[in-house]
């Protein structure tokens, strides 16, 4: 401390000290706020790497959603449900569904005779065929079971008129699949398909386990449509009374008479009795009303 007893000017070495002093305070001062600056500046790049970790893991979490939602699901359902934030639609509830199962007639046959390889790129031809008129005709692919195919229509997205929209879909499938049949014929493969779709009530969710879940349709529905699928000659597309209710307006269909399902002992589904209706080679009607009321959804 410097002080005075008497009043007199301070020589220059004590002016040069208080000077020192001063700048030696003010550097002191600075450094201070330089490190509080510093820690403040430290606690915000934390602050932004845990918010950038976060936001990485919600978005490597929202893939791993998406992959598995594409696993069964159209991309544009797929996306609903990402967007919505809820997986709400894919629990365990009860809608009427429209249920197409489609297999290939000769297929066992072929896999016992045929390269491993061979099978394989069929199978791949086949799936894509399918997988492309699924998505196009707003369709949920319930299952692939090697040549065994089902979907289901009006869940977990409404679909106006889901009956026309499978049979539409069975029509087109026809032709895609009547196509690739005579190129496996020319590969010395004679294979073909039958198709069978059935309309009602079934219960769908996801069922599995952790890491292995998939879409589901349980009820006697699904079990008609397959049974129909059985009974189809191949190029057959085989529909149950109800399916026939809500399409014969818009679709030219013929009797196949009356012959028992497997399994199915009671009449579900505005099924009666076996009694089955095919959709013949004309397919659509030729409407009064504008036809873009059946297209297939985009």
């Amino acid at each position: 401390m410097i002080y005075r007893l008497d009043v007199q000017p301070f020589t220059e070495k004590q002016i040069a000290l208080v000077e020192t002093f001063a700048d030696q305070a003010a550097i002191a001062i600075e450094n201070t706020r330089l490190l509080q600056e510093l820690r403040q500046r430290t606690d915000e790049v934390v602050n932004l790497n845990q918010e950038l970790e976060k936001r990485v893991a919600d978005q490597v979490g929202e893939i791993e959603r998406m992959s598995r939602l594409r696993r069964f699901l159209p991309p544009q359902v797929a996306d609903l449900i990402v967007a919505s934030g809820s997986e709400k639609q894919l629990e365990s509830h009860r809608r009427e569904i429209t249920a197409l199962f489609c297999d290939l007639r000769g297929f066992t046959g072929f896999t016992e005779s045929a390269d491993a390889e061979d099978v394989m790129a069929l199978l791949r031809d086949y799936h894509a065929a399918i997988g492309e008129l699924v998505i196009r005709y707003s369709g949920t692919l319930e299952r692939y079971a090697g040549d065994g195919v089902m979907v289901v229509f009006n869940d977990p997205v409404p679909v106006e008129n889901p009956a026309l929209q499978a049979v539409l879909m069975a029509l087109e499938l026809r032709n895609a699949l009547g196509a690739l049949t005579q190129t496996w014929s020319r590969l010395g493969h004679e294979i073909g398909f039958g198709i069978g779709i059935a309309h009602g009530f079934a219960t769908l969710g996801t069922i599995g386990y952790e890491g292995r879940f998939d879409y589901a349709a349980i009820g006697t529905v699904s079990n008609v449509a397959s049974r129909l699928c059985d009974e189809a000659k191949p190029g057959q597309i085989l529909i149950s009374a109800r399916v026939l209710m809500k399409v014969e307006n818009a679709v030219k269909v013929e009797p196949v008479g009356e012959f028992e399902l497997k399994g199915i002992r009671r009449p579900s589904g505005g099924l009666q009795r076996g009694r089955c209706r095919r959709v013949t080679l004309e397919g659509r009607k030729r409407l009064d009303r504008p036809a873009r009321r059946f297209a297939p959804a985009t």
